[in-house]
């Protein structure tokens, strides 16, 4: 980690490749995260985007013909030594994706779930402060205290998303990944989770793929456009949308392509 202005670095991408076989999908990406910030990662579909997030616990590990070159240092480490724990690594990361997920368990043990396999209870009564600590933080806590022993299957679509972000940070991870975690809900919904993103951001790191430049604007500090599986041009989400360097970023912020 290191100084820059107020704000640490909390994830520093050097130089990072990635590959699907013959195909390049990353070309050189560099890219420095902020502690307790949003980064928006933004740009067209398939220009790499959530490639790069997958890389950043390792979640493309599990494609076969996928190649990760370069180094992601985190806490000063970097995850593609051939020493990295990735099950801590993936405790410290947390992640939610495009579709809700829950485990088809109930509320309760979709959220006891990671804490149980990290032994982060010693007794029911810790466990119980868990679970509910942890749907308080994704407000969700008010709406299903008493429904803790149903499915999490049976909650609406924007509760379910509002319960993976609690089953997420039930380990405490430092960042939590975000890979377009609005695009299946209503507008009421989204703006739940948006809410939650800026109040989540005060103890962890986010980094969200969205395909939405209006929820990037309203909810990151900085943002990352990506064509192509290039980095085009990163800075803060005000500068990129008022006043990007990039003709390109100002083509696709405008409409022009994308």
């Amino acid at each position: 980690m290191r100084k820059n202005g107020v704000n640490m670095i909390k994830i520093s991408a050097k130089n990072v490749d990635v590959f699907y076989g013959k195909k390049q999908a990353l070309f050189n990406i560099n890219l420095d995260i902020e502690e307790n910030q949003v980064t928006a990662l933004i740009g067209p579909s398939g220009c790499g985007k959530s490639t790069f997030l997958r890389c950043l616990n390792r979640m493309n590990d599990v494609i076969d013909i996928c190649k990760v070159q370069g180094e992601i240092v985190i806490n000063d480490f970097n995850i593609n030594d051939k020493g990295c724990d990735v099950v801590r690594l993936r405790e410290k990361i947390g992640m939610v994706f495009q579709k809700p997920n829950p485990f088809p368990k109930t509320l309760y043990e979709n959220i006891s779930y990671g804490p149980t396999i990290h032994g982060m209870a010693q007794s029911k009564q810790e466990m119980d402060e868990i679970v509910e600590t942890s749907l308080k933080k994704a407000a969700l806590w008010e709406e299903v205290k008493d429904r803790l022993h149903e499915p999490g299957t049976g909650l609406s679509g924007g509760q379910q998303q509002r319960l993976c972000i609690a089953r997420a940070i039930s380990v405490q991870p430092e960042v939590i990944l975000m890979d377009e975690p609005c695009s299946a809900l209503d507008p009421i919904a989204t703006a739940q989770i948006e809410e939650l993103i800026d109040e989540l951001k005060k103890e962890h790191t986010i980094i969200i793929v969205t395909h939405s430049m209006a929820q990037a604007a309203r909810v990151s500090q900085r943002t990352g456009f990506f064509h192509l599986g290039e980095l085009i041009e990163h800075g803060s989400t005000d500068k990129i949308f008022k006043n990007p360097d990039n003709t390109k970023t100002q083509d696709y912020i405008t409409g022009r392509f994308g």
